[in-house]
């Protein structure tokens, strides 16, 4: 599963590869309490162990995806 986060004020986005039996609701749950209080900093661990924070208040969307097949040949 694939996630992806936007920041203000940058014009790149977070993205992180969860593990493939990551909890989606629990998931959902923590990222609410987290923008909820608007103070705090989300953090989030991807499948490799890498930890990134982002503080809530900067945060501008959030996309959770999977992650699809490579695409392949010219229309890729």
């Amino acid at each position: 599963m694939i996630i992806r986060i936007g920041v203000g004020d940058t014009a790149k986005e977070v993205q992180l590869e969860m593990e493939e039996g990551t909890d989606l609701p629990a998931l959902k749950s923590h990222i609410d309490s987290v923008i909820e209080s608007s103070s705090g900093t989300l953090w989030l661990s991807d499948k490799d162990g890498r930890e990134v924070g982002v503080p809530a208040a900067k945060i501008t969307f959030i996309d959770i995806g999977s992650q699809s097949a490579p695409k392949i040949g010219f229309g890729a």
